[in-house]
């Protein structure tokens, strides 16, 4: 590229820098790729927020809606490799909240979180879900929320119907097995007898 072609694109950038706006649509004539963080992550900020919503059907026990100013969110250092980076920022979530006094679960899905997660509830009744599979603490707390909904959605299915076919099969299964366990159970003692009568006859 020669001298003159040189300062002609150094001229169109000045120009392209300078004007902000083009036709009135408040643009700038900045290039974005499209996997640029403003366009992947729209507004994304660490600042949470609950967008104002109204559930449709309120027969529907849970609809994925979570609020978010009604969690506790913490974040800190994560285990692993990673670089130096992981000793830099805080990108594990810890998210919690207390299920009790959860104003947005159905008062239904209460008791089954309770009895199922019981491993992931603290003394004071708080659901604890962690998350730190990447090194990005958006995606680590998207991961987490996700966790949650399908905790929630997996207490919420209704319990499977069983057919009268599958109930008399059961039963005759059950009767089997007590079956086969009796038999066991009459050749042991009656191998143990049989080693009672040979010692006695010495």
């Amino acid at each position: 590229m020669n001298f003159i072609a040189r300062q002609c694109v150094k001229v169109i950038k000045n120009e392209i820098t300078n004007q902000t706006h083009v036709g009135g649509l408040g643009r700038t004539l900045s290039y974005k790729s499209a996997y640029s963080l403003d366009n992947l992550y729209p507004k994304s900020s660490l600042k949470l927020y609950t967008p104002d919503f109204a559930p449709e059907d309120p027969n529907v026990k849970f609809n994925g809606f979570i609020p978010m100013d009604q969690l506790q969110i913490s974040y800190s250092r994560s285990s692993g490799p990673g670089g130096q980076n992981v000793n830099r920022v805080n990108t594990k979530v810890d998210l919690r909240f207390n299920v009790k006094n959860a104003r947005w679960l159905n008062d239904e899905l209460k008791p089954k979180l309770l009895e199922k997660y019981s491993t992931k509830i603290s003394k004071d009744g708080d659901l604890i879900i962690k998350s730190d599979v990447t090194r990005s603490q958006q995606l680590n707390l998207a991961d987490a929320l996700e966790k949650l909904r399908t905790m929630i959605r997996e207490v919420a299915k209704p319990p499977p119907q069983i057919t009268e076919e599958t109930e008399e099969k059961l039963r005759k299964r059950h009767l089997k097995a007590a079956r086969e366990r009796l038999i066991t159970k009459r050749m042991r003692s009656d191998i143990k007898r049989s080693r009672q009568n040979s010692d006695s006859d010495f």
